[in-house]
This record gives C-alpha cells, structure tokens and sequence, in this order.
C-alpha cells in the first residue's frame, strides 16, 4: 500500500486539493428532467467552467445499491434512502479559495438567470466542500488522486465518519494509514481511497446549511472500486461501522455506494 498525503510534492505538477461532493435528489417522477439538465447544463456551468476545477464526474445509486447504505438516518444525512446522484469535483492545491468563491458567485448568477430550476426540483442531501488529506493506493503504481475520476472506476463508496470526543484527525489518520487500510485495500477490489476533511459552506452559498453539532469531527473517505459495489459491500463496507467503532474511531453516519452515470444518456433513471 503506498500513502500520498496532501504536502508531498506532487510528481508531475498539478495536484488534488479539495473536493467538491453533490449529492441530489431529484423531484418525485422527475429523475429523466433531472438527469438532462444537469448533465448537459449544471455539471459545466455549475463547475467545470470553473476557476481551478480541473475534474468531475457524476454517479447513480440505483434502488439496489440504496438498499445497501447505512445507518437510516444521521447529523451527516437525515434521511439515507435519497440521494440518487452524485457529482464530485476536484480542485487544484492551493486554489480552493477561487475556486469557492468562483463557485458560490457562478451558482448565484445562474439562478437569477432561470438556471437553477431545471430538472423540475430537487433536493439538496449533501453537499459540502472537503479538503483533501491523504491517498492510500492498494498498489505502488496505482491510479494516483488526480486522474481517479477519468479512470474507469466502475464504481466508489463514500463513507462519512464522526469522530468521538477527545479523538483528534490525527489519531484516526493514524488508525487508517497503520491499522484499517493496510488490512483492508490489499488483494482488495478498492483499489484508492481518499481521506478528507470537511469545509464549510460559504453562508452566501444557496445550499448552505448551518453545522450541525459535532460535524467539526467529521471525516468523508471516498473509495474507488473495480467492480461494483454491490460485489464488494459485503467484505468491505458491511461491518465497516462496527469495526470503527469498536477502534475507538467513532460512528459512521453514511456508507453509500455509487456506479457511474452513463454520460448522453438517461440509463438509470427508471432504476432510483
């Protein structure tokens, strides 16, 4: 297993910063509507066109893999059985403030330009900024953070963690690299996993939602897979809440697997 953590110089120059994470809910009988105009408006005006974003890529959780994710409800997700997309979006090192900034004024302009409404509705089940921590690559010469979502990952796990009182980033970072991923990501189908802390929502943000008590401690891993996560949930993700807790790590507050949407098309709609 091989760690890349966020202040190692990069090796070919650009390097992964922070992370935005989107994840939707579209109105009822309206994920065909949803699923057009953001991918064929919102994903490039809303982000892509950006300051400092250099990749993005959306993804689906069909009712199966829905039916997977754990626990019901938390501080982090009220209500785990929605959100059906998902977008992620890097931005470079050392960029985040622009890219923010760009982001929170492009949205606003975009609303008051009749922008914002398409898809007929939606609801907003997460969406938060995440500063980048650390890379775990199962193997040496493994897809590295920065290209993750332009490989053909056929599917990524997110798992937002909360830490208990008195444990510090530090401690539970030093639980992943030393103890959990070494046991975890070998011989594994998680091929990377990402690490990040969370960034509040600027309040001038449209999806800004006052913090919640404890999410000071909270913790977001993104593992990406070779299969779907449906065929990994099991050896991986099942027990992943009990094995934290009984670290010592805290709580998990949502476990939710993904596969990629199938950009051009509306595979999927009919299967949140």
């Amino acid at each position: 297993m091989r760690v890349i953590r966020v202040d190692d110089d990069p090796e070919y120059g650009v390097a992964l910063g922070s992370i935005l994470v989107s994840l939707l809910e579209p109105a009822p009988g309206k994920a065909r509507e949803f699923n057009r105009w953001y991918e064929r408006d919102h994903f490039y005006a809303g982000c892509m066109t950006g300051e400092s974003f250099f990749a993005g890529r959306r993804f689906v959780a069909t009712r199966p893999l829905k039916a997977l994710r754990y626990p019901a409800s938390s501080s982090a997700v009220s209500d785990s059985s929605v959100g059906s997309f998902l977008a992620l979006y890097w931005m470079e090192r050392g960029h985040h403030r622009e890219a923010e900034d760009w982001a929170v004024e492009r949205v606003l302009w975009l609303g008051a330009n009749g922008r914002m409404d398409g898809g007929g509705g939606r609801k907003a089940v997460h969406a938060s900024f995440y500063a980048h921590r650390f890379a775990a690559c199962r193997d040496d010469d493994g897809v590295p953070p920065e290209v993750a979502l332009d490989h053909p990952f056929p599917g990524v796990v997110l798992v937002i963690s909360e830490r208990p009182e008195g444990v510090s980033a530090e401690d539970r970072e030093r639980w992943l690299i030393e103890e959990h991923l070494p046991r975890t990501l070998p011989g594994s189908d998680a091929a990377l996993c990402l690490s990040l802390d969370p960034l509040q929502l600027p309040e001038e943000s449209p999806a800004y939602v006052a913090p919640a008590p404890g999410s000071e401690r909270r913790a977001l891993e993104i593992y990406f897979l070779d299969r779907d996560p449906r065929e990994s949930w099991e050896s991986l993700f099942a027990d992943l809440g009990q094995t934290q807790s009984a670290a010592g790590m805290g709580e998990v507050a949502f476990a939710a697997g993904f596969i990629p949407t199938l950009p051009g098309t509306d595979r999927y709609v009919d299967e949140v």
